[in-house]
């Protein structure tokens, strides 16, 4: 059988419906569904997201009578509307809009009002009795097709509007005339002959030819292709394009258009949250480019159309059983439905809605749970402004994403990304942003908008981002060109400091105070969920006591990796270090070790204390020598004076320390073999902090980590030393301790003889950062110079120190867990990489029979999220 591309939707000829989201796209198979549910939805056809990827394997060619099915479905159109596409008299009038399988808010193109041109356009006028409607109309498609399928910046349409509304002395565009619009109709036709040398397009089935060839390409843009590696979404999908009868919200003061949520998509709460304008059509709500009207007061201006609207929403939150985002029109008091799908929204109102949802009993905890995007669930810990602070407000606008943010004020997405790769936090400040601003807003902490509400495409995009947002500041005014902007009077130029409250919708002046926000009892009771459903366990990366508290209050079930290295850095003690790193002779290196111990030892024993009953994995001093030793003329003063040498004598020590590539040198368990002592007193700080909090009753697990193996007998010399220091500790103490000895897995060595090691260890964990290093063969501190443009022309997929590389680097950990298993039946595997907080990586740790992962405190929820739904998407609970 031929493949089916063309799909109706609209009264009792709907074909497809919701599940059907990857062939039809989200916005087609939603459309299909609303018309199956009896909701009045504008009739039109999908054309599937096959046909979109047969165009763009094909040299860009349409399949093969892909025109012969469209055709029959625009007649089916005509007959059920009737109207006729094309006709002079009673035009059919239709959108052209993209649906991806997955939701790309402004990512790709629409073109609404096709089929008009100067015959068809004096029909619409006849036959509505509305010349400045048909006008209205004709100009926005001429507009939007020059745009879209032409490539003529939609800031040159913009221009002549601007300059004709100066002229008239009119603030908007609904208060221009019938005749202003026809003057701008052939305008725009002047503006499309002299850019695109030729003439607008007349016959409109040359038109619908063009749009929808346009649609497809809009698949592969830059902002769209962005978009997707941002968020991990295959460059394999397409789109589908839904082609559909237009319905007006121009015609009038009893017509509009809105945007609406059936919950707030900011903080969750369970309220009706939209807007809405009259006298205008759907683009200039989500464009931002007039500042719209709050949903409830469409209550007072349309009662009858409100309410059927309330009972709509209703219908459609229960039916799909998830927040919903609804686009709308009006049409003479007439309500019809234009899309529905999941409504985007932040962390924090995920997390309520979820917990709402169960209690109200519309989901279950493990359908809770598997919505809620891991990766979006740090958000929850952005700061927010100390509200006992005295904070200068400039301005005020819309608080269109929550959380705070300050920066350095940028007026362009260039300029933003210019100045985060100098790793400068910056502020973006737009009239209004676009799809094209995505990759600034990207980097940028922050967005600033004068014009938009809480549904336009700065709002949508900064909720979907985590970022904070304030749209539809009515006191600024935006100079991009001369970089600056005013609010409310206030100068601010590029550069300057300005803090966004996303929540509250201020803008401050400078830097304000910020502080880490409260957790809710919504997202306490998540993480009860989860851990619940958890088959994975998740540790914390903890290097001090302040660490493993925040990490055990958010569910940590131990210390995954205590980094012994990150505890020498501060004045008193990097002293010590650096006197015995540089020491003459073991006798001068034991008597700074001797020193150490007791600092050591009361680390450990805090440590120790806050993760009393759980695991504590500690690492041995892992990283080159060098990296501790002193740089700058006054460190070595400093040092030399302390050590009673000279500074000459000692600046050629440190020189002669240096290595040419030091994350191959002398490191790991190299130093312990080269410098014992430095490992006994190490293990004997572990060991004594332990008895000594056994003895008062305190339970203690700690798991003495031997770093940088890549020979067993490297494993096996370090162990002896362990064990030897370890048990005289033991008995000095006179105490039962039940401590063991591992190693970490960073070497594709090291996993090749994973049996061999399992052998003699205890555990394995991980070191996923320096496997994937030294897998690729990429130095994860240089990678940055060559990462983002393998990135950009497709040679990998994702960043895989931000994810880990399954077909490479995955196999290694793979085959040394089997392996390990297969030697050792009670040896435990983990994961303390940075990979161990990244959702993707964790169902890859899942899947391979992993005991545990480890990340950092903030990451631990995420990870505990990310656990969950591996085991429900696995069926294991």
């Amino acid at each position: 059988m031929a493949t089916k591309y063309v799909y109706f939707f609209g009264g009792k000829e709907t074909e497809g419906n919701a599940e059907m989201r990857d062939l039809l796209g989200g916005k087609g198979a939603n459309l299909a569904e609303m018309a199956g549910l009896g909701i009045r939805v504008p009739a039109g056809f999908t054309v599937t997201t096959e046909a979109c990827v047969y165009f763009f394997k094909n040299n860009e060619k349409f399949p093969p009578f892909l025109w012969e099915e469209i055709n029959p479905n625009l007649k089916q159109m005509e007959k059920l509307l009737n109207k006729r596409f094309g006709d002079r008299d009673n035009p059919l009038l239709v959108s052209v809009r993209s649906g991806a399988r997955v939701s790309m808010p402004g990512m790709m193109d629409t073109i609404l009002n096709l089929g008009l041109n100067d015959d068809t356009v004096c029909g619409l006028a006849e036959r509505t009795r509305n010349e400045r409607f048909a006008y209205d109309c004709y100009r926005r498609f001429i507009s939007m097709f020059g745009n879209v399928v032409l490539g003529i910046e939609g800031e040159k349409f913009e221009e002549i509007i601007e300059i004709l509304k100066a002229r008239q002395k009119v603030e908007n565009d609904a208060q221009l005339s019938a005749a202003d619009l026809k003057s701008l109709v052939k305008k725009f036709k002047s503006l499309v002959k002299k850019i695109a040398k030729k003439e607008f397009p007349h016959d409109p089935f040359e038109q619908l030819t063009l749009a929808v060839e346009a649609v497809f390409k809009s698949w592969n843009t830059p902002r769209a292709a962005v978009y997707r590696r941002m968020n991990g979404y295959s460059d394999d999908w397409g789109t589908a394009v839904n082609i559909q009868s237009m319905v007006f919200g121009n015609m009038g003061e009893t017509s509009g258009t809105g945007v609406a949520f059936t919950r707030n998509p900011a903080t969750g709460e369970n309220k009706f949250f939209g807007e809405f304008m009259i006298n205008a059509q759907g683009e200039d709500v989500v464009a931002g480019i007039r500042t719209p009207r709050p949903i409830a007061e469409l209550k007072k201006e349309m009662p009858e159309v409100y309410k059927e609207l309330e009972t709509i929403y209703k219908k459609l939150e229960i039916h799909y059983q998830d927040m919903q985002d609804l686009e709308f029109t009006i049409q003479e008091k007439k309500l019809f439905l234009l899309q529905t799908r999941s409504g985007k929204r932040t962390a924090a109102a995920a997390i309520k809605t979820a917990v709402d949802f169960v209690d109200e009993d519309l989901i279950d905890v493990n359908t809770a749970l598997s919505r809620i995007p891991a990766g979006q669930l740090d958000q929850i810990f952005h700061p927010m402004v100390d509200p006992t602070s005295k904070a200068k407000v400039l301005a005020k606008g819309l608080g269109a994403s929550p959380g705070s943010a300050s920066g350095r004020a940028v007026f362009s997405p260039e300029r933003a990304q210019e100045m985060a790769l100098k790793k400068e936090k910056v502020i973006l400040i737009r009239m209004e942003t676009s799809p094209e601003d995505i990759q600034g807003m990207s980097v940028a902490e922050g967005i600033l908008t004068a014009k938009g509400g809480m549904t336009s495409h700065a709002a949508v995009v900064a909720r979907a981002m985590g970022k904070p947002c304030v749209s539809g500041c009515g006191g600024l005014t935006v100079e991009v060109k001369k970089k600056r902007c005013t609010l409310n009077g206030v100068l601010i130029t590029e550069n300057d400091y300005i803090t966004l409250d996303g929540s509250s919708g201020t803008v401050i002046e400078g830097k304000a105070l910020l502080i880490k926000p409260r957790i809710s009892s919504y997202f306490t009771k998540l993480m009860h969920w989860a851990e619940n459903v958890c088959a994975l366990k998740v540790r914390a990366n903890a290097d001090t006591p302040h660490d493993a508290l925040v990490a055990r209050d958010f569910g940590a079930q131990g210390v995954g990796l205590c980094r012994t290295e990150h505890m020498f850095f501060n004045v008193e003690r990097i002293l010590l270090v650096r006197r015995m790193i540089v020491a003459k002779n073991a006798k001068e290196r034991e008597e700074a070790l001797v020193k150490l111990l007791p600092i050591q030892r009361n680390d450990f024993k805090q440590i120790f204390k806050v993760m009393a009953g759980l695991p504590v994995t500690i690492r041995l001093l892992d990283p080159p020598l060098h990296e501790f030793l002193p740089n700058t003329p006054g460190e070595i003063k400093t040092l030399a004076r302390e050590m009673r040498i000279g500074a000459s004598a000692l600046s050629k020590k440190i020189q002669s320390m240096k290595e040419i590539n030091p994350m191959l040198g002398h490191r790991g368990c190299r130093l312990g073999i080269t410098f014992p002592e430095i490992y006994r007193m190490q293990v004997r700080a572990i060991v004594e902090a332990a008895c000594r909090l056994v003895q008062k009753g305190t339970k203690v697990y700690p798991e003495i980590m031997i770093p940088l193996v890549g020979h067993i007998n490297e494993f096996r010399a370090v162990k002896e030393m362990v064990v030897a220091e370890a048990s005289a500790a033991i008995k000095k103490a006179n105490v039962e301790l039940d401590y063991k000895i591992g190693t970490m897995i960073e070497l594709p060595r090291a996993a090749l003889i994973a049996d061999e090691i399992a052998r003699e260890a205890d555990f394995f964990s991980f070191g996923t950062n320096d496997l994937t290093q030294t897998a690729y063969g990429w130095s994860r501190d240089d990678s940055g110079s060559f990462l983002p443009d393998y990135l950009e022309k497709g040679i990998i997929k994702v960043d895989p120190f931000v994810s880990i590389d399954q077909e490479g680097v995955g196999q290694l950990v793979k085959m040394a867990a089997d392996k390990g298993r297969e030697a050792n039946k009670k040896l435990h595997l983990g994961v303390c990489g940075e990979h161990g907080g990244d959702p993707a990586s964790i169902e890859f740790f899942h899947k391979t029979g992993l005991d545990y992962v480890s990340c950092s405190p903030y990451r631990v929820p995420t990870a505990l999220l990310a656990a969950a739904q591996s085991a429900l998407k696995n069926g294991e609970k």
